[in-house]
């Protein structure tokens, strides 16, 4: 039920208390979790366990934060967790856009045999669980010895198919006429991919990155 709708079945202030009642409720409950680890980051662990839950400790411990970088062993492991999440996250994303933007324009732009067998046989291994291949992945990891690398995390996601689709599907919509004209003003594919597709795709690249 709509706002304009709830106006016309009860009472104007009624209908404004209801109306703003529901967000306020619904702030409480999304916000109140949030203020629990706030205020339980600052107390020892003994009056986290307390009932009623004390809100305030009396007991106010700034060193948790500083524990909780240095790790129990001292080494900062937090940090380095932070760095490596950092430097995989950002080195898999920006081989997923490239790689699924360069197999997007292929697919949606060149004609070749067997290109929809292709796209097929790409969007097929989207049915295939991450279960399943998780631990054959590994273990062709430690048969090529990247264990322990940032190889063996981002080798094996260097693009995925649901990227090639969301390319392709949103390449298809480019005119064509527009690369045909850089073709004949002498462009190579390479500078009409890096010059024209990529510049004119950051909807679908945005969509990806996320």
């Amino acid at each position: 039920m709509n706002a304009a709708k709830l106006r016309t079945l009860l009472p104007g202030k009624l209908a404004n208390i209801l109306i703003w009642l529901f967000p306020v409720i619904a702030c409480v409950f999304v916000v109140t979790p949030l203020l629990f680890m706030f205020s339980a980051s600052f107390m020892p662990a003994i009056d986290i366990m307390k009932l009623p839950y004390p809100w305030v400790s009396d007991h106010i411990h700034w060193q948790n934060y500083w524990n909780g970088l240095r790790g129990p062993d001292g080494s900062f492991v937090f940090l380095r967790n932070t760095l490596n999440s950092l430097i995989v996250a950002l080195a898999v994303t920006v081989t997923t856009v490239i790689l699924s933007s360069l197999s997007g324009y292929g697919l949606a732009k060149f004609r070749f045999k067997g290109r929809n067998a292709v796209f097929m046989l790409i969007m097929a291994t989207m049915m295939i669980p991450f279960e399943t291949i998780m631990i054959p992945l590994y273990m062709v990891s430690m048969k090529m010895g990247l264990q322990d690398s940032y190889a063996g995390l981002i080798l094996p996601f260097l693009t995925n198919a649901f990227g090639v689709f969301l390319m392709r599907q949103f390449l298809l919509t480019f005119p064509d006429e527009v690369l045909d004209a850089a073709r004949i003003d002498g462009a190579s594919e390479p500078r009409i991919f890096t010059h024209i597709v990529l510049p004119n795709s950051g909807p679908a690249i945005a969509t990806l990155t996320e």
